[in-house]
């Protein structure tokens, strides 16, 4: 079989090879760039926590030393705090900030060490080529040569040269948002917490100025500018950082700037993600920003949610409604979530009317942008693939858990056949489906008996008959399961089903629907592979 072929060596690309690689399956990454990413402060990273737990699964270093997780987030109006949250404890997990050069090196010294992948740099592609069988992409540079693959993924950017090549409409809203940013060393009143503070008092502080905490005192400072016209000059940025350091700090502190930039947000969405053998993801599939949504942590659910379906493409055979389906799963949540913004913007960002002159306006504002950047609500909650073409039929054992069908499980800790103890988490990226059996008290059984104690002998048999690799797990407990609870869980980490004890025969059907049916069967062929999305 041929390598899958991935055109762009950012923090996306790198992670898709990396997942691909967990899985058995080689790649080929090109390179525009000669390798080496400049260290850039100011452009720095914040991953949810399912997503900063995948990138170390995949063997990236950098999060421990070079990451910072917050501690807690508070909100300020004007001179007043209205908002204060405590992160990392119960229920409320703390996102994960990093420069995003630091991001890439990690990535992509995992990436050296994996010889299931092949990283080519000064690589840049001018044509492709699809057939039946595969997929021929040419590329120039101090070598100019052709590569042969199986699929090809283009994670090559805002620009993407993959996105112009297979014709693909790029369309959206220009200038969302654009943001002064500093990046430097100081201490501020709230140590290890980020800070979103709206209409400061202050004469250069604008409409809205962050702080988000990275490690040695690293802070990183955003300041929402004006949607036309401000010229940043040198002199007035450093005029706001020191206006915004005596404001909260009573006065000046002593600082090092790092670094400074101004970014501009836009918000677009390609038309199609999938052409035949051919994929987008990240940047050159989507572009969002405003209001604290991430856009780096989308394009790595990108490369999760299309890893294990190349995967299995891969190793059994190609179906074409589970290929499908990372277009309608992932083109539909990036959807979601520009739409929430778009709505929002008007609210948030206007300034006038009526309506934020109604009592708790103000307080349902900050709340809003909050979400946003901590990753709740309609801006910032992972998605959920309600309607997903892999989602199984209703069947009368299917129950209800604190999990709705289609959204991430939550990370419960989970004990393996060979007795050993872990994080459900931990388990995911492997290619194969989880199945996990909710059954309290098994962690005072004895290891030896466990799996042929109770109900385990035949979920076990249910397990090996499935028709597809799975994984059977034993929890303690899940949020909403009762005991015997049977919950079947996607490579991804997202919720197939949960069932009422130990059905085979649903078991069965929904993992079958799970993998979109068998290869070449009737349910696996695609009846119109050009039709577009609007």
């Amino acid at each position: 079989m041929d390598p899958v072929i991935i055109v762009g060596a950012g923090p996306v690309g790198l992670a898709l090879s990396l997942a691909l690689a967990q899985q058995g399956v080689p790649s080929v990454v090109l390179d525009e760039s000669p390798g080496k990413e400049g260290p850039r402060p100011a452009r720095t990273v914040v991953l949810r926590s399912d997503m900063a737990a995948m990138v170390e699964r995949l063997g990236c270093t950098t999060l421990r030393d070079e990451g910072a997780r917050w501690t807690g987030w508070r909100s300020m109006r004007r001179k007043q705090d209205v908002r204060q949250l405590a992160l990392g404890v119960d229920e409320t997990p703390a996102p994960l900030h990093i420069p995003q050069h630091a991001l890439a090196r990690g990535l992509r010294n995992a990436v050296s060490s994996e010889p299931l992948i092949k990283l080519v740099t000064e690589s840049r592609v001018d044509s492709l080529e699809q057939d039946a069988r595969g997929i021929t992409v040419h590329t120039r540079g101090p070598e100019a040569t052709w590569w042969r693959g199986s699929h090809l993924v283009g994670c090559d950017g805002a620009r993407s040269t993959i996105r112009k090549l297979l014709g693909i409409r790029f369309p959206g809203r220009t200038a969302v948002e654009r943001h002064a940013v500093a990046t430097l060393r100081t201490e501020l009143p709230w140590p290890d917490e980020a800070l979103l503070h709206r209409q400061p008092p202050w004469r250069t502080g604008g409409e809205e100025v962050t702080a988000r905490p990275l490690p040695d005192d690293v802070w990183r400072l955003d300041w929402l500018l004006p949607p036309r016209g401000e010229l940043v000059t040198p002199d007035t940025l450093v005029a706001r950082v020191r206006d915004t350091l005596a404001g909260w700090c009573g006065g000046t502190p002593p600082y090092e700037l790092l670094d400074t930039g101004v970014y501009t947000l836009h918000h677009r969405l390609a038309r199609r993600w999938r052409v035949d053998r051919a994929f987008l993801a990240g940047d050159a599939a989507h572009l969002l920003g405003a209001l604290g949504t991430q856009g780096l942590d989308e394009g790595l659910r990108d490369a999760d949610n299309l890893a294990w379906k190349l995967a299995h493409s891969w190793h059994h055979g190609i179906s074409e409604p589970l290929l499908d389906s990372y277009q309608a799963e992932r083109r539909a949540a990036v959807a979601s979530r520009l739409r929430a913004a778009d709505q929002s913007l008007p609210i948030l960002r206007g300034g006038s009317g009526l309506r934020t002159y109604l009592p708790g306006a103000a307080r349902g504002h900050d709340i809003l942008l909050t979400d946003g950047h901590l990753g709740h609500g309609p801006l910032g909650a992972p998605p959920v693939y309600t309607h997903s073409p892999l989602a199984p039929g209703y069947a009368p054992s299917q129950t209800f858990v604190g999990t709705e069908a289609g959204a991430p499980v939550s990370d419960v800790r989970v004990t393996t056949p060979d007795g050993t103890s872990a994080r459900l988490r931990d388990r995911l990226g492997r290619g194969r489906l989880l199945v996990m059996l909710v059954a309290p008290g098994t962690g005072v059984w004895d290891r030896r008996h466990w799996m042929t104690a109770g109900v385990m002998p035949r979920l076990a048999a249910a397990v090996t008959a499935l028709p597809v690799r799975a994984e059977l797990l034993v929890t303690e407990s899940y949020p909403g399961a009762s005991a015997h609870t049977v919950l079947l869980v996607r490579p991804d980490g997202h919720l197939v089903a949960a069932f009422a004890g130990v059905r085979p025969a649903e078991l069965y059907s929904a993992a079958d629907a799970a993998r979109g049916g068998a290869p070449g069967s009737p349910s696996a062929v695609r009846s119109d592979r050009t039709a577009d999305i609007n």
